[in-house]
């Protein structure tokens, strides 16, 4: 059994990497971080004319209709660059769920425009921190308009459209908002990672349109972040390796007391461990991938493993990074800290690691439920 990526797929990887390793070095990614722009206009254009944002999205609504195992392979390529620019948000998370369950209306409106670069959507779900649950949910939906507020939402102050949870008289819908319009208020937050924006959105009667049925809001959304998970999951993959990279790097030239740092028991040990969180996320995110582009029944098990796991390993390779640097690995001047930065980020986005474990949790108990019955 071939469980690798294809030829064809590794060669899709390896187009991605040179057009990102000349066009999203280190400096590109500090300029946004030290910089007044919340992403890299001019990078996202450039994987919009590559065709990356619509890998996924059907050739009807202006996509390239490659698919999803493609766009894991996109996704690990630019977590391994820490990419300033709001993929997640705009293509697994809005794109996905118009895919899922939009309208024809919305399809045609919004597909195309996120296709070609010129939308950027931002999925706005949470109320506040904590595990989000449907009592969480404030925010209200008339049947035209929405109102109410939500925070922290990625990429909220640059984003064109939002997907809003809501609560629709005594049920969840999910809407889509044109952010465009009326009695729209946008806050910028304070963000461990500025690459990677954070704000609260406040809507006040701000027209919108129900996405799916009345009542069915809860249940696409959970869809939507379990096919996300996974793709979220390669860039943490990504993170995670390149992490490890420049610790075996630096430990090979560092010298101390005459040696290689690397050649230090305690060094190795580090960078072992490393290896075998990311080997472990490389599995799992594997799996579900797969689970991924087949729909597999196995996908919500599949996307909690991989979220899980993939979260374990980045945190842990950029946090070691940084401990096999040494000093020098906390200064400002290393790039150790946009890793770890990074790292933190993704380990919030669609909810926190203990939220995944117990939805993992949840999810193999009632796997073993139904299998005793």
């Amino acid at each position: 059994m071939n469980l690798d990526f294809s030829d064809e797929q590794k060669q899709l990887r390896d187009q991605v990497r040179r057009f990102l390793k000349e066009n999203c070095p280190p400096a590109a990614v500090r300029a946004i971080l030290e910089g007044g722009d919340a992403y890299d206009a001019k990078l996202y254009q450039g994987l919009a004319d590559l065709g990356v944002l619509g890998a996924a999205i059907p050739e009807e609504y202006g996509g390239v209709g490659l698919g999803h195992l493609e766009l894991c392979v996109v996704a690990e390529e630019l977590g391994r660059v820490l990419a300033p620019v709001p993929v997640a948000s705009t293509v697994y998370l809005g794109a996905e769920c118009l895919m899922q369950a939009g309208s024809e209306d919305q399809k045609q409106a919004w597909l195309p425009k996120i296709s070609a670069g010129e939308a950027i959507g931002c999925w706005a779900i949470n109320e506040g921190s904590g595990r989000m649950q449907p009592s969480k949910v404030a925010l209200t939906f008339d049947g035209k308009t929405v109102s109410g507020s939500k925070a922290p939402i990625t990429d909220g102050e640059i984003a064109d459209f939002a997907i809003v949870l809501a609560k629709e008289g005594g049920e969840l819908s999910l809407c889509l908002v044109d952010l465009s319009g009326s009695g729209v208020t946008r806050e910028t937050l304070d963000s461990i990672d500025p690459t990677r924006g954070q704000a609260k959105l406040t809507f006040d009667a701000t027209p919108a349109t129900r996405i799916g049925s009345a009542g069915d809001g809860w249940h696409i959304a959970t869809q939507v972040m379990d096919r996300a998970a996974i793709l979220i999951g390669f860039e943490q993959l990504g993170g995670a390796d390149r992490a490890l990279e420049m610790g075996r790097d630096y430990a090979l030239e560092r010298m101390a007391f005459g040696r290689q740092i690397g050649s230090f028991q305690a060094v190795k040990h580090i960078l072992a461990d490393m290896y075998v969180s990311a080997t472990l996320a490389r599995s799992n995110c594997y799996y579900g991938a797969w689970a991924l582009s087949s729909s597999a029944a196995e996908l919500p098990i599949a996307a909690a493993t991989a979220r899980v796991s993939a979260t374990n390993a980045f945190q842990h390779c950029a946090k070691n990074n940084i401990q096999v640097h040494g000093g020098m690995g906390f200064t400002w001047a290393f790039d150790c800290h946009l890793y770890y930065r990074r790292s933190n980020a993704l380990a919030l986005t669609i909810g926190s690691l203990s939220t995944w474990e117990s939805l993992l949790i949840e999810r193999m108990s009632a796997g073993n439920v139904e299998a005793a019955a």
